[in-house]
C-alpha cells in the first residue's frame, strides 16, 4: 500500500494477503501467508458461532441487532451500550457479569458526551461488550444444562480453561482448521485468549463463514444467521463513520468484513465462495488495511454481479482516499501498490 504526495510515493505500508475458497484452494496470495498472526477481533463472527448453534440465541430471542453486536468492535455509542445491556437483561444478567473491562467510547463524540455527564466508562462501553454479552448468554445456557447458577458458572469465563472459552476456542479451530493447541497464544485487549493463525487458514475460515462448507450443520446455519443479522444491523458492528459499517450498509449480504487489530482484516464473500485475510506489517488499520480491503472488494465483487453506482463509488473512494492539508487542499492520496493492483486484476 502506498502513500503519495505531490505525485511521489512518500511511504509504503507492506503486508500480506490471502484469498481462499471454501475448499481451501488458494485464489490469491501476496506476501507471507503462512506466518501466524493474531487475528484479534477479526474472528468475532467465528467466536459467536456457538451462541447461535447451541440454541441460546433462539431461546433468549436475540434480535438481529443483538447478534450483530456479538460480532462487533463497536464505537461505544449509546445504542451500542444499550444493545449489549439488553442482551444481558434477557439472560437475567447485568454489566457486572462482563469480564472485558471498561474503556472510553472509541467514537470521540460519544466519549465527550459521556464525560460531560460526569460519568465514567464501564464494561458496556468496551468495544467488545457485545461479544462478551454473547459469551454470557451462551454461558447461561451451559450453566442451565449443568444445573448450576449462571453467575457462579460465568466467573472467570475469560480463562482459556473455562468450559465456555473452550467451546468458543473449539468453534474457532473448527472454522479455520488451525490446531490451536499448537498455536502461539496471547491475551487480547478484552482479556480472552487470542491465537496466532496463518493468514491462509484465517482466509479459509472466512470462506467457510461465507458458504457453510466444511462447517458442521449447526455451525453452517449459525454462520448464515450471523451474516444475515450483520447485514440487517451493520451499525452495531462498528458505528458512526467506521469502515465496516459504511461498507456493509452499502453492500448488505454481499460482503461481511471485520477489522481485527494491528492491521488485520477478514472478509467473507458469499456470492463468490471466498474468504479474505490480510495483515499489514506495521499494524496500520485506517491508512492501510482498510484501503486494501476496499480494493479487494471493488475488484472481486463485480465478478458475481455488477455493483450499483453508489456501491462502486464508495469502494473506489475507500480504495484510493484523497489526502488534504488543514486548508482543505488536496496534497496526495492512498492507493494499493502495483503488486496489489496486478494481483487483483488477475484475480478479477
Amino acid at each position: 500500500m502506498e502513500v503519495t504526495r505531490g505525485g511521489f510515493v512518500e511511504s509504503f505500508h507492506r503486508g500480506s494477503l490471502a484469498i481462499v475458497d471454501a475448499g481451501g484452494a488458494l485464489h490469491t496470495a501476496l506476501g507471507d501467508i503462512e506466518r501466524p498472526v493474531f487475528p484479534r477481533s477479526a474472528v468475532k463472527v467465528m467466536q459467536a458461532l456457538p451462541l447461535v448453534a447451541s440454541g441460546a440465541a433462539a431461546r433468549l430471542g436475540l434480535t438481529d441487532a443483538e447478534l450483530a453486536i456479538a460480532c462487533a468492535s463497536h464505537n461505544g455509542e449509546p445504542a451500542h451500550a444499550a444493545t449489549a445491556a439488553g442482551m444481558l437483561a434477557k439472560a437475567g444478567l447485568d454489566a457486572t457479569a462482563l469480564e472485558c473491562g471498561g474503556h472510553w467510547p472509541m467514537w470521540d463524540v460519544a466519549g465527550r458526551a459521556l464525560a460531560a455527564t460526569g460519568a465514567q466508562p464501564g464494561a458496556l462501553h468496551n468495544n467488545c461488550s457485545g461479544k462478551h454479552a454473547g459469551f454470557a448468554c451462551l454461558g447461561c445456557l451451559m450453566a442451565t444444562a449443568e444445573g448450576r447458577d449462571a453467575r457462579a458458572f460465568l466467573a472467570g469465563y475469560v480463562r482459556p480453561d473455562h468450559p465456555l472459552m473452550r467451546e468458543v476456542t473449539a468453534a474457532l479451530q473448527a472454522a479455520t482448521g488451525c490446531n490451536l493447541a499448537q498455536a502461539p497464544v496471547g491475551t487480547d485487549g478484552c482479556a480472552i485468549p487470542t491465537f496466532a493463525i496463518p493468514l491462509r487458514q484465517l482466509a479459509h475460515g472466512f470462506a467457510r463463514i461465507a458458504t457453510g462448507s466444511g462447517l458442521s450443520p449447526a455451525h453452517a446455519a449459525a454462520a448464515a444467521r450471523l451474516r444475515r443479522a450483520v447485514a440487517a444491523a451493520p451499525f452495531m458492528v462498528a458505528g458512526t463513520g467506521r469502515f465496516d459499517t459504511r461498507v456493509m450498509e452499502a453492500l448488505g449480504e454481499r460482503l461481511f468484513c471485520k477489522v481485527g487489530a494491528e492491521g488485520v482484516y477478514g472478509a467473507a464473500l458469499p456470492e463468490l465462495g471466498l474468504g479474505v485475510a490480510l495483515k499489514m506489517d506495521d499494524g496500520n488499520n485506517a491508512r492501510a488495511a482498510e484501503v486494501v480491503m476496499a480494493a479487494v472488494a471493488a475488484a472481486l465483487l463485480p465478478r458475481a454481479a455488477p455493483l450499483q453506482p453508489a456501491q462502486a463509488t464508495l469502494l473506489a473512494e475507500l480504495a484510493a482516499p484523497t489526502l488534504r492539508n488543514w486548508n482543505g487542499t488536496e496534497v496526495g492520496g492512498l492507493r494499493g501498490a502495483e503488486a496489489l493492483r496486478q494481483a487483483l486484476t488477475v484475480a478479477a
